[in-house]
Formats: structure tokens, C-alpha cells, sequence
């Protein structure tokens, strides 16, 4: 089956923001205006196509990214399968416990749309997100929406932006009216004012720019700048913002600069063109806006996406290692190269069984064939292609670079690991994910459930990188680890749904950390005789910290073969199981080096299990030396109320151990960042609720890890908290 769409029509995109920005219903709009949905789906009625799960429509919030596929030609140019697009689309959550959905989303996308609540501007998470996109360098357009919110402003939005992400961001359109007015946007470049007709918004109608005067306020709400200037036409002010923009784009292009400064006129298309490449090399961001839910804006997001948003060409070759001479080496987005591919998202489907999707970077693949797993060694055999709908499919015999598909009943594929041609082997760069910051205890509720809660578990073990299984071995109990109470409850919920399977969930437990302040040397021996051979290791560690963060790291300076080489690795092996089981309270120990750099050996008793035990006495003995401390996650927390409970608020969060960063006024409300301890904050949402008559909302994200207050450990130590 030859390729539909040549690779430079293709876009491969994502929908990122902060929760409650509008990620979801802009999706149902795009999959509304391309033709894929007949029926626009909502959110807020549990209708919504990208939220295919129960608990998302129950909740009203997306916890899965899912992958569609859309078509779309840009507005003015006839729907012909010459001039249509094919637009691979990622909806991704916005809550922080499901973080590793967006960090795995950008990780095999091209491009992002970034969306922005008109009355709030840049929230915590938007700067979460963003971050996130910069990290794995993708380039992205904005969308403002919600502008026909009461508070709603293009301008103050714009403004936080500029603050608090990128000051490259330009307006490529401004509202027509706000609030309960917004009429349409104007299109900048073209200089037109677009307003969208029909049931759903779904005829757009260029106008000219009306050059009236606003002299109604009440029926217009006349736009102010930044710098307090009135208009006395919304033609005078779109030519003020055009003559901003157009600087910034001629800025990037010295033929264009040349132009713009002798006065000369400049095409649309000249304009489009430096745009788009100033979009890619990620100097310039442009800013649509909307009203998603009114049906306002789409359209032209749409053309934004086609005109400025990269092709899988666009971009460099993606880099990867040689597994067999560890040299890196490139592959280009072309049908013509070996395959290569990276499996980003494992998910359990019901009626397949295990999904594994996976973004093509190069080559081409068709169904029965092989793949080599080149991150574990082992082959695969992909038995269907399926692209997929959210949760509908569509099966394919193959499938080209530049698209995402998946593939059923993969072996030893997990997050994470490349697929590639066997005779032209490459690891592509991993997805990291951070560490879960919050544990629980779980315990099947009849001996029957033992067995299949062990399975479901590993299922969604394997299906989110930051959700942790393990055994407490004293107490024979399973302590399930994940990044928010949310989170947890989501796969508790997951387990009795999907699996069938009864648990008694425990109360929520913080993942505290050991480390240590000092450095110190100690000494590790384990010599047992007992008639015929005996048992010898011997060594000497020296721990000293590092930088939080950096992890643990072990050195080996042994010199002159004083300890055999064979017995290094069970040394660090001691080690890394004595820093699992910790120092002071049983928690891992992390962010400190470890470096072996004297001890002795037995020709005959030495074995890797007494070096292993030596290692283990050692580490254990330099650490206590170390001036060893506790660590506990703090978080960054963003609550929103009401001006009268701001008192209340803050007094509350004092009493948390919190620090306040910042307040801004918000409308009438009032916005509170600060950092807390999670520990502290365990049904916050309960006693936010009864604080602020039901009318207080927050957001929590983890930020870093700080040491535990003396009186506070020794309690934690001894067992006291709760």
C-alpha cells in the first residue's frame, strides 16, 4: 500500500496546558471541524471523545493521552487530497500525578498547541508543560481560549506569557469583543475579521476590519494596551498590532529587515514563510485565540497548525546509539532508511489485550513483519498495525515515518524501548520519568484476589513508568507508589473496573529519602570459616554527598588489583541494596557517592557474596558517620479563593509548614503560590473546601526534595506520625 500523504503534509502535534484550560474540548472542536466526529462531544457531560475511559468522563478530566488522527485543508484552498494535511493528534491530561502522559507525549511529537484560560493567564502547570516542550526542544502556537469568560483578557494573558514563559510569544490575532461580546477574531496577517456562523461555528466568514467607533463601551468594551492607549477604531488598533508583529517576523530575516526599514510593502506570504522558520528554530511563538466551547477560533488554530507547526522533515534526524560499536548515529525522516521507531505508551485494552504505541522516526513497516527490540536485545513480530481513534481503531498493513500506530501482543516491548530493522540496529534516547512521591498499602480482600491483583498490578505497572509495585518483605505487605493521592485512586478504581479485583487500601504514606551531609570512610569485613572453604571480603568506602537530585553514583579507585576486578561489581552491588533498605528510618538513600578504595582478598575463600556482604557493612557504617538526615518532597501549590477567606487561607498554610511565595488579585479572588511539605498536605482538598464555603480551588505539583526539620524526623524516626 503506497503512502497517502507525502511526509512534508504530515503533522505530528500535541494538546498541552494546565488542567482545566479547555485541552480536551479544543481536541472535540479540531475532530468536529475535520470531519472525524459528526457530533461535538463535552467534557462537562461525560461526552467527550478523547476522554474514553470511565473515570475520565466521571471526573470530567482526561488521565490517558490519547492519539487520533485527523485531515485538514487550510481555510480559503479547495478540499482536495492534494491540499489536505494529515494531523496525528496527542490530547494529553493536565493533572500533575499524570505527568509522565505529557513527558512521553513530547518526547515522539513534532510540534504543540499550548492552551491558555483567558481569565487566568499562565497557571503552575502551564509552566510545568512548558518546560517540558523546551526540554525536548518542540515547537508550538498558543491558543488563548476561553475569551468569552467573564475577567477574560487577550492582553493580560498575552502579558503572562511574555513574563513567565517566552518573550518571543506574537499575536498573530486579537479578539473581536470579550466576555458574553466576542463576536470573532481578526486575522493579522491577512488583515480581516473573521466570525464563525452556523450551529457550530462551523462557517467561517471573512469580513473587512469595521472602522466604527467604539463609542459603546457596554456594547463593545473598548480595548486598552498595556501602556493605557484607547482606540477609536478596532481597524486603528489591529494596525498597531499588525505593525508590531510584522517587525518581529522581519527582524528574523535580513532581506525582510531590509524591506520593512526602506517602507516597502511585504507580502503574506513572505510573512508566512520567515514565520514558519522562526517557529521552527523556536524564536518566535505565535498566539491564536477563542472560545472553544463557543465554537469560535478553531478553524484558523487549524491553519496556524498546517502553516507553522513542523513536518517530521522539518526537524533534524533523530539521534540514537549504535548498540554495537556505542558510536551515535543519525537517522533522517525518509520511507527509503532503515526502520527505527520509539514504543512511547503501553496501555491494557480489554478486547485486544496489551497496546503498544509507537511513533515511526524512519523507514517504513508492514504487517508479519520482525523487528529487533534493541533496547533489550530481543525480537518482535508485529502481527497488526492499528492506528488509532481514541479508543476506536483501524487496522492497516503498513505504516510509514512520520506516523503514530500500534501494534497488539508485543513480548518485551515496554516505554521507552526502540524498534528497529535487525540488520541496521539503533537505540534512539530514553524517556525519563521522576521518581512517585506518595506510597500506599494494599492488600487483596479474599485469599482469591491475591493472585490476580499481583497480575492486574503488573499490567499498570507496565503501562505507567510512574507507578511502582514492591514487596515489604518484614511485614509481607505490597506498597503501591505513584505521584498523588489522585493517582492512586485512579488505579485502585483501575483495578476493580478492569481487573475485578477487591483491595483494602491503606492510608497514604510520603516517600521520604535519606542522605547524608558529611563524608566519612569505614571499614566492611565478612569472614566466616566453618571446615572446608570459608567465606572472605574486605573493603574500605569513602561516601561523601552530591548535589540533590544528581542520584547515587559509585567510583571504583581500586589500584593494582589489590581486589580482584571480578568482585567490584558485587561490591557495588552491596552497596546499592544497603542504600535501598536506608540508614536512620528505612527509606533509600540517594545523592551521594560512594567510591571503593582499599580492602584485601583470599585466594581461595574470596566469592562475590562476601564482597557483596562487605559492601553492604561498609556503606552502612561510613553512612552513620556521615551526619545521615532525612529528605521529604515539597510542593509547588497554587490555591485560588475568594478575597474574604484570604486570611484564613494563609493562616492555614502557615500551620502546614508552608512558605509563602507570592499573592496576586485575580478579579475578586485572590491567588496564593507556596511551597508546602506533602506530608502536610494530605485532604487538603477537604479542608480547602470547608475554609472557603466550597468556593477554594488548588493545584500541587512536586518541585524538589528538602531536608526534614529535626523535631519532625525524630518523630518520623521513631514511628510517631501517622
Amino acid at each position: 500500500m503506497p503512502r497517502q500523504y507525502p511526509i512534508e503534509r504530515y503533522r505530528d502535534i500535541g494538546i498541552i496546558a494546565h488542567i482545566d484550560a479547555g485541552k480536551t474540548t479544543v481536541t472535540e472542536r479540531v475532530l468536529f471541524y475535520t470531519g472525524i466526529s459528526h457530533k461535538i462531544g463535552e467534557v462537562h457531560d461525560g461526552q467527550a471523545i478523547m476522554d474514553w475511559m470511565e473515570q475520565e468522563r466521571e471526573r470530567g478530566i482526561t488521565i490517558t493521552a490519547a492519539a487520533t488522527t485527523c485531515f485538514w485543508t487550510p481555510f480559503g484552498k479547495e478540499r482536495t487530497k492534494a491540499n489536505e494535511y494529515r494531523i496525528n493528534i496527542i490530547d494529553t491530561p493536565g493533572h500533575i500525578d499524570f505527568t509522565a502522559e505529557v513527558q512521553r507525549s513530547l518526547r515522539v511529537l513534532d510540534g504543540a498547541v499550548v492552551v491558555f484560560d483567558g481569565v487566568a493567564g499562565v497557571e503552575p502547570q502551564s509552566e510545568t508543560v512548558w518546560r517540558q516542550a523546551d526540554r525536548f526542544s518542540v515547537p508550538r502556537i498558543c491558543f488563548i481560549n476561553k475569551m468569552d469568560r467573564i475577567g477574560a483578557s487577550f492582553e493580560k494573558s498575552l502579558e503572562s506569557i511574555w513574563q513567565k514563559l517566552s518573550p518571543n510569544a506574537v499575536a498573530l490575532q486579537i479578539p473581536i469583543g470579550a466576555e458574553e461580546k466576542l463576536e470573532g477574531v481578526i486575522d493579522l496577517l491577512e488583515m480581516k475579521a473573521l466570525k464563525f456562523e452556523g450551529d457550530f461555528g462551523q462557517i467561517v466568514r471573512e469580513e473587512e476590519i469595521p472602522d466604527n467607533l467604539l463609542k459603546k463601551a457596554k456594547d463593545y468594551n473598548p480595548p486598552t494596551t498595556l501602556r493605557g492607549e484607547k482606540y477609536s477604531s478596532l481597524l486603528e488598533e489591529a494596525k498597531m498590532w499588525r505593525a508590531r508583529l510584522v517587525e518581529k517576523i522581519a527582524a528574523e530575516d535580513e532581506k525582510l529587515l531590509e524591506k520593512f526599514l526602506a517602507k516597502q510593502e511585504i507580502s503574506v506570504e513572505e510573512l508566512r514563510k520567515v514565520l514558519r522558520k522562526a517557529v521552527l528554530d523556536y524564536k518566535l511563538i505565535p498566539v491564536f485565540c477563542g472560545a472553544a466551547l463557543r465554537n469560535k477560533g478553531i478553524q484558523p488554530l487549524l491553519d496556524g497548525v498546517v502553516y507553522y507547526l513542523p513536518s517530521p522533515i522539518d526537524l533534524p534526524p533523530v539521534r540514537g546509539i549504535d548498540p554495537k560499536t556505542g558510536k551515535e548515529i543519525e537517522r533522517e525522516a525518509s520511507d527509503e532508511k532503515p526502520f527505527s521507531a520509539l514504543a512511547f505508551k503501553i496501555a491494557a485494552d480489554p478486547y485486544v489485550g496489551t497496546l503498544t504505541y509507537f511513533r515511526v522516526y524512519s523507514g517504513s513497516l508492514t504487517r508479519g513483519s520482525y523487528l529487533l527490540n534493541s533496547t533489550t536485545g530481543e525480537k518482535e513480530r508485529i502481527g497488526r498495525i492499528l492506528r488509532m481513534y481514541a479508543a476506536e481503531r483501524e487496522e492497516v498493513s503498513e505504516i510509514f515515518a512520520g506516523d503514530i500506530a500500534a501494534t497488539v501482543g508485543l513480548k518485551a516491548t515496554s516505554t521507552g524501548h526502540t524498534l528497529c530493522d535487525e540488520a541496521h540496529p539503533i537505540i534512539l534516547e530514553k524517556i525519563t520519568f521522576p521518581e512517585p512521591v506518595i506510597s500506599i498499602r494494599i492488600e487483596p480482600k479474599t485469599k482469591q484476589d491475591q493472585e490476580k491483583m499481583s497480575l492486574a498490578l503488573r499490567r499498570l505497572a507496565e503501562e505507567d513508568p510512574t507507578f511502582k509495585v514492591k514487596g515489604d518483605l518484614e511485614t509481607g505487605e505490597t506498597i503501591i507508589s505513584g505521584m498523588g493521592e489522585l493517582h492512586l485512586e485512579i488505579i485502585a478504581d483501575r483495578m476493580r473496573r478492569e481487573f475485578k479485583v477487591e483491595g483494602n487500601v491503606g492510608k497514604p504514606q510520603v516517600a521520604y529519602k535519606e542522605t547524608i551531609k558529611g563524608e566519612a570512610e569505614a571499614e566492611g569485613k565478612y569472614i566466616r570459616q566453618s571446615g572446608g572453604r570459608g567465606q572472605y571480603g574486605h573493603v574500605f568506602l569513602r561516601v561523601k554527598p552530591k548535589e540533590r537530585g544528581q542520584g547515587f553514583e559509585f567510583v571504583d579507585a581500586i589500584k593494582g588489583g589489590i581486589i580482584p576486578k571480578e568482585f567490584i561489581p558485587a561490591v557495588a552491588k552491596g552497596v546499592k541494596e544497603a542504600l535501598e533498605k536506608g540508614i536512620i528510618a528505612g527509606y533509600p538513600m540517594v545523592d551521594m557517592e560512594v567510591t571503593l578504595y582499599d580492602g584485601s582478598f583470599h585466594e581461595v575463600d574470596s566469592s562475590e557474596i562476601a564482597f557483596k556482604i562487605a559492601g553492604s557493612v561498609a556503606l552502612q557504617g561510613a553512612s552513620k558517620k556521615a551526619k545521615p538526615i532525612l529528605l521529604e518532597p515539597i510542593m509547588r501549590l497554587e490555591v485560588i479563593v475568594p478575597s474574604e477567606f484570604f486570611g484564613d487561607t494563609i493562616g492555614d498554610l502557615s500551620a502546614r509548614r508552608g512558605k509563602i511565595e507570592e499573592t496576586k488579585d485575580r478579579l475578586n479572588l485572590k491567588v496564593i503560590d507556596a511551597k508546602v511539605p506533602l506530608a502536610e498536605m494530605f485532604g487538603y482538598a477537604t479542608a480547602l473546601r470547608s475554609l472557603t464555603e466550597g468556593r477554594g480551588t488548588f493545584t500541587m505539583e512536586f518541585d524538589h526534595y528538602e531536608e526534614v526539620p529535626n523535631n519532625i524526623a525524630q518523630e518520623i524516626i521513631e514511628g510517631k506520625r501517622k
